[in-house]
């Protein structure tokens, strides 16, 4: 059985308020009595992608000397910039190809994708991403479920919002799908709420956000709930590969 901890969308801007809201669901996650696998931050993890944020969320995130109690697996989003991630955030030589990273447990796999468009909000898993998902697949042999990770859901969640910059072509990413029985559901952000759906028969669940929440339309026209306390997930892979979610926020 696998247990992975969920944030996503910390948008880490030098503000007190950002980094506090931040430190609050890393003071959860950091003091839970019970055992977590693993921390999965899916995206905009900067709000403007400079090295100053990337550097503020290594520390949060306790990047540098471990510092946290279990592996923190991150992918991209729309607001983070590729080369000052792989710089200041993962301490790699800045490059501008996709982030791509796969973490391999005992029982399963992650798989963090890079469905970032460099300079849009829109999302897309390039074709070389697609690659390295289907390598990588390869090279577990099919032995372990995988889960595969990324920021942009493919799928509509009912907001205009998040609706209108979602991943792109998706019919590629449920022909993959198809093809490869060994994946047990998918993760998301990006879009502030936490939500669970399907996608090409398998699990979709959306992270909520860490620095605001969506307002759905039936709540209010006012988008973005900043009041909201600060939003996480714990997803449950277990050994017959279903895959159970559970939602919670740090008071």
């Amino acid at each position: 059985m696998l247990v992975l901890a969920h944030i996503s969308d910390l948008h880490l801007d030098g503000s007190d308020r950002a980094t506090r809201r931040a430190e609050r669901v890393r003071d959860l996650l950091w003091g839970l009595p019970g055992r977590v696998d693993a921390l999965l931050v899916t995206g905009d993890i900067a709000d403007h992608g400079t090295e100053a944020e990337y550097e503020e969320a290594a520390r949060l995130l306790g990047l540098r000397e471990g510092g946290a109690p279990f592996p923190v697996l991150t992918c991209p989003g729309n607001h983070d910039s590729r080369a000052a991630y792989r710089k200041a955030l993962l301490e790699e030589p800045a490059a501008d190809g996709p982030v791509n990273s796969v973490h391999v447990f005992a029982d399963a796999a992650v798989l963090m994708c890079d469905s970032s468009i460099p300079g849009q909000d829109e999302g897309a898993l390039d074709a070389q991403t697609y690659t390295w998902i289907e390598e990588t697949l390869d090279d577990l042999d099919g032995d372990r479920p995988a889960l595969l990770a990324f920021h942009h859901p493919p799928v509509a969640l009912h907001h205009p919002l998040p609706d209108r910059y979602r991943l792109g072509r998706p019919d590629t990413l449920a022909r993959l799908l198809g093809r490869r029985p060994e994946i047990a559901g998918l993760i998301t952000g990006h879009a502030h709420t936490p939500a669970a759906t399907t996608f090409a028969g398998l699990p979709l669940v959306v992270g909520p956000g860490v620095t605001w929440t969506l307002r759905l339309p039936w709540e209010g026209d006012q988008v973005a709930d900043r009041e909201a306390p600060p939003g996480l997930a714990f997803h449950v892979l277990d050994d017959e590969g279903r895959l159970t979610s559970h939602f919670r926020v740090a008071v």
